[in-house]
């Protein structure tokens, strides 16, 4: 992927990256919208007023430390969730709590893809309402750096980016339990230590581990749960082997190639016992480290929240293509993987985010342009 630097008024501009396959989807779908917006008006969310996510790279230097410092702040704020989790202790780590709490019901689920909206959308508020933060929740195009993760915007360690790579660590890679050789293994990439640079090099992670984690080092939880106090560094190991299966090509055959949520839903989330990881389990492990490598306590790293806003965003593109017919579509059962066995979720539903929001039907969580009751009004450029 081609990339230049510019310079304007003193300011260095954000890199521009040819558009992807992905984006030139994106793009010719807006027409969709406009028609479907002209057939179902959704009070005042238009086209015109709704909100417009960027990519963190055509972000300016300046909006991504904006961005960095609104979440520094949040994780300067205190907990609400101290009852149920001793451990959480910032406004940050409430947001770890909730998913910790909540993933064997959101994941590989009906409610995968609805309650991560709502909870990206609400992180998303209280970065503007608590910390000050004027801009809007990025995203990490995954395509765009999936050949050199390190050095890509992201990860380069730069006060622009969302932190720098983990040191050294004596480490043969991540397990992926129920794989096949060898995909059962995500061999290391040389990282795996501490983040030493960018602005999340003094960060410390509160809460967690609670899956299995196959780097030494890393203390134990004091409680089963995982929700007690353990206070350590954030940790990382920038992969480019989990990033190959996150280039534009898969997340453009993930959208074009499934026509119901299932199997969109499904081969997002990843195959694993046929080997494949899918650009869901991609990108978490292109992260990896702790506690981004735990299925648990993920959000513990910056980095989560742009990927579920790419993740947000493919659902978005995958549903402007038949929007009519998208934005009632749900499918699973009410529990991850069907375990335990459980019913069809529906679209009536409750969803909700613990302490942090109340629960809300699935249905509501569908439309970004007018969902929520009216507070969802957003679209991805």
């Amino acid at each position: 992927m081609l990339w230049t630097v510019a310079l304007f008024a003193g300011v260095a501009a954000a890199q521009t990256y040819l558009p992807d396959a992905v984006d030139i989807l994106a793009k010719e779908s807006l027409s969709k919208v406009k028609d479907w917006l002209a057939k179902n008006p959704q009070g005042s969310c238009t086209l015109e007023t709704a909100v417009r996510r960027k990519e963190w790279s055509d972000l300016t230097v300046a909006q991504r430390k904006a961005y960095t410092d609104a979440v520094l702040c949040l994780q300067s704020k205190p907990a609400k969730t101290t009852s149920s989790a001793p451990g959480a202790k910032s406004r940050f780590d409430d947001y770890i709590v909730v998913h910790i709490q909540q993933t064997p019901r959101n994941h590989g689920s009906t409610y995968f893809l609805p309650w991560h909206r709502y909870y990206v959308w609400h992180y998303e508020q209280a970065l503007r309402e608590e910390c000050g933060y004027t801009g809007y929740q990025p995203y990490w195009n995954w395509g765009r750096y999936a050949h050199d993760p390190i050095n890509s915007p992201l990860f380069d360690g730069s006060e622009g980016s969302m932190g720098g790579n983990g040191a050294p660590a004596n480490y043969q890679g991540i397990p992926i339990p129920g794989a096949p050789r060898p995909y059962n293994l995500i061999p290391s990439a040389g990282g795996g230590g501490c983040v030493t640079t960018g602005p999340f090099k003094n960060m410390t992670v509160n809460i967690g581990p609670l899956a299995p984690l196959s780097i030494p080092g890393i203390p134990r939880n004091p409680r089963a749960d995982g929700l007690g106090y353990n206070p350590r560094c954030l940790r990382r190991d920038i992969n480019k082997n989990s990033a190959a299966v996150t280039t534009a090509n898969y997340t453009y055959d993930l959208i074009t190639k499934n026509n119901n949520v299932y199997w969109f839903q499904t081969v997002m989330e990843g195959q694993f016992p046929q080997g494949k990881w899918g650009v869901h389990s991609g990108g978490h492990y292109t992260v990896g480290g702790d506690p981004a490598g735990d299925f648990y306590v993920s959000p513990g790293d910056p980095a989560f929240w742009l990927h579920h806003a790419q993740i947000d965003r493919v659902w978005w593109i995958w549903q402007i293509q038949d929007l009519q017919n998208r934005i009632h579509e749900v499918s699973m059962t009410r529990t991850m993987s069907n375990f335990p066995p459980s019913a069809n979720g529906t679209l009536d539903d409750l969803s909700g985010l613990g302490v942090l929001a109340p629960d809300v039907k699935v249905r509501e969580l569908m439309n970004t342009l007018g969902g929520l009751m009216g507070k969802f009004c957003y679209i991805y450029e």
